[in-house]
């Protein structure tokens, strides 16, 4: 690592933190939390006043929770107890954490973009698209919002770093590994599906190493992250009387994405009738999932038809953080900016994901000589920008994750992590339900794609975008 990269990852770092703040300093009491940022607030609230994660009932009696899962408020309540519980503080630690992100997607984007020569197009590229991260519509936005998907995205961004870092010449870097470890485990803490990034990012960061000791690490990686978590759900077999991972919302979660009046989306559960006289929060959860999986016993074709609604929830439409904003102050965030932020933050998503595609395509028409370059080009862009960008992410997902051998191993490496970043979280919200804030979590393995479209000598001649020199030869 040079010195110029070295000042490029502080200098995108500095500006990530800095419009964050600038955001922070003006949400600064003016949007209080609203969907599930009001009970992240009361958990944050009470663990820092170290009451536990608990919840008080108007009766007055208090239990033991675990609906939510405990990564993001314990975070917050570290703030909270040096600042105390206003939201604020949970804002703060959005945007260190968002800039953060940014200096880790620079390092992975520096790894999986470098080219042979010092001259060539890979740190311009990587500058670029690390500017991109950073200044995010989305990601910016939703720094007020004390949800988890902005952090989740952060800590991806850390987990594709240490990810593309953890192979070396003569084996395993042991300090990335255990980064990717450790990452993992606390994203899971914070969004427990992010345990499948742990032996995901593994194997594809050992790609090229005998498969007995890659699948041993793999496996070691999914061990470590898993001691991570290992505290929580020793702490939920005690306190809640069911051995629960992280959290008991996934049979809720289940049973919703089984309604089909909720159109692949979030809805208020509809409580089945043999679950309406159990209060315990646990056995409710249990009794949900029991519901759901009879459901979708009954009628799998209806439960599988949904998937494209759930798939389109997340990936069609953005406007996370004009929604949260506008929902915690319509008077500060009319319905006019809120249209218009969520316009570009779905622009920016797309031709992002129109790049990623182009990125996972462009070695195949090399490969196979196809002879129209830029109508397919024209192709991915209109799947990218028009209504089904959900069927974008799917083919990114399969491309991306399949290239040719003669791929050159830096770019091949990225779009695999990035190709499993995507599919894992489709695969995730198909089998639950969308949201369009579901979607940020994906903006690390996009940003990370893209950049590969722009980067280095490797780029076959013809393309759009190549800024190397033409190869007769080619």
């Amino acid at each position: 690592m040079t010195s110029g990269h070295r000042r490029a990852t502080l200098l995108l770092g500095a500006v990530a933190l800095a419009i964050r703040l600038a955001v922070t300093a003006w949400a600064w009491g003016r949007f209080p939390p609203v969907a599930d940022g009001i009970y992240y607030q009361i958990h944050a609230q009470r663990l820092a006043e170290g009451l536990g994660y608990t919840w008080a009932w108007p009766d007055g009696s208090v239990t033991s929770a675990a609906h939510y899962p405990v990564g993001y408020p314990a975070l917050v309540s570290l703030v909270y107890r040096a600042l105390g519980p206003a939201p604020g503080g949970a804002m703060l630690l959005n945007a260190v954490v968002g800039a953060v992100g940014t200096v880790a997607i620079h390092r992975a984007l520096l790894a999986t973009t470098s080219g042979p020569r010092p001259a060539d197009a890979s740190p311009r590229a990587a500058f670029g698209a690390g500017l991109v991260f950073a200044l995010h519509p989305g990601l910016v936005s939703y720094t007020p919002a004390l949800m988890t998907e902005g952090i989740t995205a952060a800590l991806i961004a850390l987990a594709l770093w240490a990810a593309v870092s953890l192979r070396s010449a003569s084996g395993v870097r042991w300090p990335a590994f255990a980064g990717l470890a450790l990452v993992v485990g606390v994203a899971t803490l914070v969004r427990p599906q992010s345990l499948l990034f742990a032996p995901l990012f593994a194997w594809l960061g050992l790609s090229g190493m005998a498969l007995p000791r890659r699948a041993l690490v793999t496996g070691a990686a999914l061990a470590v992250a898993l001691l991570v978590v290992l505290p929580w759900t020793a702490r939920n077999c005690d306190k809640m009387g069911r051995c629960a991972l992280v959290s008991v919302n996934g049979g809720w979660n289940l049973l919703i994405g089984t309604d089909a009046e909720a159109k692949g989306s979030w809805a208020p559960i509809r409580v089945p009738v043999e679950c309406e006289t159990e209060f315990d929060e646990a056995r409710k959860d249990v009794c949900f999932e029991r519901a759901a999986l009879r459901r979708i016993g009954e009628h799998p074709l209806a439960w599988l038809a949904l998937a494209p609604k759930k798939l389109s929830a997340t990936f069609d439409y953005c406007g996370a953080g004009a929604w949260y904003l506008h929902e915690g102050s319509p008077r500060d965030f009319g319905k006019a900016p809120k249209v218009a932020l969520g316009i570009f933050e779905t622009i920016v998503q797309r031709v992002l994901l129109a790049f990623a595609l182009i990125a996972a395509l462009r070695t195949r028409a090399r490969r196979y000589a196809w002879s129209t370059p830029r109508r397919l080009c024209a192709a991915c862009a209109a799947l990218a920008l028009l209504p089904w960008a959900w069927l974008g992410v799917l083919l990114f997902s399969v491309f991306g994750s399949a290239q040719p051998v003669e791929t050159p191993a830096p770019a091949r490496s990225g779009l695999g992590l990035a190709a499993a970043t995507t599919g894992a979280t489709a695969l995730i919200h198909a089998i639950f339900f969308g949201a369009g804030r579901y979607g940020l979590v994906i903006v690390p393995a996009l940003v990370l794609a893209a950049a590969t479209l722009f980067a280095g000598p490797q780029r076959p001649a013809r393309w759009p975008f190549d800024t190397a020199s033409k190869n007769p030869d080619d």
